[in-house]
């Protein structure tokens, strides 16, 4: 089962980072008797990962508040539970005071505004933050209200904020953006402190500030301590008797910026000197892990711990950090660099966000610069969120529209490849996930109460987690090999067969641009047996013994049937399609055919036929479709037997990536990632067609590398030929009475 991070190791974290007098007085405290009205506590978030903190805090407030009702809503059950916001709705109207945070999407917060406009001046106080404008104008803390005019005290605040040149959307250099973030956090801190001293309407503002602080330091000790402060200082009415019966505390700090590891004690630290051994022991590589501090601090985290201890296992050193907010370069500056040279390679990015700027926002051009002086593979991966892990394995489409626009699309703005899903949320009814064989069930440590009755804790998926591991190590294997030790399988299309389009692309000269390449990689160091000429190449890959074994070209390789039979994982699911094995493409019978030929370490082969040449888009649309005993066996080969430490495919296109499975966020049972497995996998792919390469990028695990479409002109005509076609034209537009012209027109163009 897969392992998470308990309630206890949080409050532990929580604890220690307590001044000793406040840990005395947190252990004497003691529940205050006392005779009150209902105090009805409302948050409403997207940061789903923060409820069963949420939770876990509720329980510890009722102990010292009595009447407080603590209740939390998570945005993202609302698109597979239509009850949920109701519920949602309901609670907002009775709530005595509303916390609202991270809800930027309107599917999120259109639904809510007419519920938050009719409680908000019925309520004792609404706060808003970190979220779409009309949402964040109906935060109404005393005498703060954020519709009104700005003030005066505002006016000083935005000064104090900082010149425009210091934010990360301008012009301003690369080192200034990567400190704003680090700049505005000092001044979140800064201001309470000033504003302290500042009457009237300037202490409801310092509350807001002080709420910011809580919230973006969210752990369950945090998370209590807002409410605790916001009732504190806002219950009125008959709730007023809450006000003053238990001491406030302030936000309990944490690193803003280090490293995590769950074996290590406290799991976060400043120094990467503090990882335990099992995270630097590794001599595969060094891996660098972007992690969100937001989950590490509401103990949330198990989806992080099970890719740490995947990449562990494979022999990797595996170095997870954190940045405060949506930027990650502070943190990559810090630990992936020593004296300006990089320590890691390669990084991998679980935040699911872009690297500069989080869910809503991305600066390419910031992540092209510190990614472009890494000069590493950077591969961004996914984290269910709005949905559960049983719902993304049992779905057709794989992740949700939303899902796809903010962790792979938007990543992808930024150089990122590689994306899959490594993990997500669970389901409280403990669901089995359908997306792979293992049917886990993703259920929290039965010790952990609020955790066992919530949908929101997040866990990895041990399938995709170890697949993601085995992509990784393979990517690191392949940049610290020898250029002269590596082989390289370079696949070129057959489509339509048997019509003379073997080593054909859509704009590519195929045969030439092959030699070409092969030319340049032997340049390069690579061990290739250059052929004399682009003609000695095109033989020897499509005439070579063809005519021998009766082949569509070359066979290079035969598979007997015994040993496919042996090694065919999926050997059942492609019978029931194709018969038994061999089947009948590229088979002689005894064995199955790859074609294709080898030049010292490279291998240009032929992919074999999808199978439905007439109808290639029954590929795609029919459910249980499998590929044939050829297509997997030639993926086969190329990764066990010619053992390829990279695969390119060569030219726009062929039909791994439209192999039947999910539309994006594959699991184990889609067949694209059945047939590449861990393979780095590099594709060629013309420039004007990035909708089909994206298909490569998401179902194929491909990184592109684009060639110019040729330039072209319509030709026109020449000489006669343009009076022939007037003529025509004016043959074709002659009215019915028109005889005689019609005549002199038939004869002319006959001549």
């Amino acid at each position: 089962m897969p392992r998470r991070t308990s309630a206890a190791d949080t409050v532990a974290a929580a604890t220690l980072a307590l001044p000793g007098a406040a840990v005395a007085r947190a252990s004497r405290a003691r529940p205050v008797e006392a005779e009150s009205a209902p105090m009805r506590v409302v948050l409403v978030t997207m940061d789903s990962h923060l409820a069963s903190a949420a939770r876990r805090a509720a329980r510890s407030l009722a102990r010292q508040l009595p009447g407080l009702v603590f209740t939390t809503h998570a945005a993202d059950e609302w698109g597979s539970d239509e009850r949920a916001l109701e519920r949602c709705k309901a609670d907002i109207l009775q709530g005595d005071i509303v916390i609202v945070t991270m809800l930027f999407l309107e599917d999120h917060f259109q639904p809510l505004l007419p519920v938050l406009r009719a409680r908000r001046d019925h309520c004792d106080a609404m706060v808003c933050a970190m979220s779409a404008g009309e949402v964040s104008k109906l935060t109404r803390m005393g005498k703060f209200d954020m519709s009104a005019p700005a003030s005066g005290l505002m006016a000083l605040l935005k000064k104090l904020r900082g010149k425009a040149s210091e934010t990360a959307d301008n012009g301003a250099d690369n080192a200034a953006k990567a400190s704003a973030g680090e700049k505005q956090m000092r001044m979140l801190r800064r201001l309470p402190k000033i504003l302290r001293f500042i009457p009237g309407a300037a202490q409801d503002v310092r509350a807001y500030f002080l709420t910011l602080q809580y919230w973006l330091a969210g752990s369950e000790a945090n998370v209590g301590r807002l409410v605790h402060f916001l009732v504190d200082r806002y219950a009125d009415g008959p709730r007023r008797s809450l006000r003053g019966m238990v001491k406030t505390l302030e936000p309990v700090e944490y690193p803003e910026l280090g490293v995590y590891h769950p074996r290590m004690e406290p799991r976060l630290s400043e120094r990467a000197a503090d990882l335990p051994s099992c995270a630097t022991r590794g001599a595969a590589g060094t891996v660098g892990v972007l992690l969100l501090r937001s989950y590490l601090l509401a103990g949330n985290a198990s989806h992080y711990d099970g890719v740490i201890s995947a990449l562990e296992a494979r022999g990797l050193r595996v170095l997870p950090v954190f940045a405060t907010g949506l930027d990650a370069r502070p943190a990559i500056e810090r630990f992936f660099f020593d004296h300006g040279r990089p320590v890691v390679d390669a990084v991998v990015s679980l935040t699911g966000f872009s690297l500069v700027g989080g869910p809503a926002y991305n600066d390419a051009r910031a992540a092209e610069e510190i990614l472009g002086r890494l000069d590493v593979p950077y591969v961004a991966v996914t984290p269910v969120e709005f949905q559960s892990l049983d719902q993304w394995g049992g779905s057709e489409r794989g992740l949700l529209p939303v899902e796809a626009t903010m962790m792979v699309a938007i990543p992808e703005l930024d150089g990122a490849t590689g994306s899959m899903v490594f993990g997500g949320r669970g389901n409280a009814a403990h669901v089995a996930c359908t997306g792979c064989e293992r049917a886990c069930t993703f259920q929290a440590p039965a010790s952990n109460d609020a955790s066992a009755e919530s949908g929101h804790d997040m866990f990895s998926c041990p399938d995709r987690a170890d697949m993601l591991a085995a992509r990784i190590g393979r990517l690191v294997a392949l940049r610290r090999s020898q250029r002269a030790e590596r082989k390289v399988a370079l696949v070129v299309f057959n489509f339509p067969p048997n019509a003379g389009a073997t080593g054909t692309a859509a704009f590519l000269s195929v045969f030439e641009s092959l030699y070409n390449t092969l030319a340049a990689m032997q340049r390069e160091g690579y061990s290739i047996d250059m052929p004399a000429s682009v003609d000695a190449l095109r033989d020897a890959v499509i005439q070579g013994n063809a005519e021998r074994f009766g082949g569509l070209a070359n066979v290079h390789a035969r598979i007997p049937v015994a040993d496919h039979v042996r090694r065919e994982r999926w050997l059942h699911q492609i019978e029931s399609q194709w018969g038994p094995a061999p089947g009948r493409l590229q088979s002689d019978g005894a064995s199955i055919h790859v074609l294709g030929e080898r030049f010292g370490n490279v291998f240009v082969g032929i992919q074999p036929g999808m199978g439905y040449e007439g109808d290639p888009m029954r590929l795609l649309f029919e459910k249980g479709f499998a590929p044939t005993h050829a297509f997997s066996a030639f993926y086969r080969w190329i990764r066990e037997d010619f053992g390829a430490h990279a695969v390119l495919h060569f030219g726009t296109h062929g039909a791994l990536e439209f192999m039947p499975g999910k539309q994006n966020g594959m699991t184990a049972s889609c067949w694209p990632d059945r047939m590449i497995g861990d393979l780095p996998n590099f594709y060629l792919y013309a420039s004007n067609n990035p909708s089909e390469g994206t298909i490569a990028k998401r179902r194929a695990a491909a990184t592109l590398i684009s060639y110019l479409t040729p330039p072209t002109s319509q030709a026109g005509l020449y000489k006669g030929l343009v009076d022939l076609k007037a003529a025509i034209e004016r043959f074709r537009s002659l009215e019915p009475e028109a005889e005689r012209e019609r005549t002199e027109l038939a004869v002319m163009i006959q001549v």
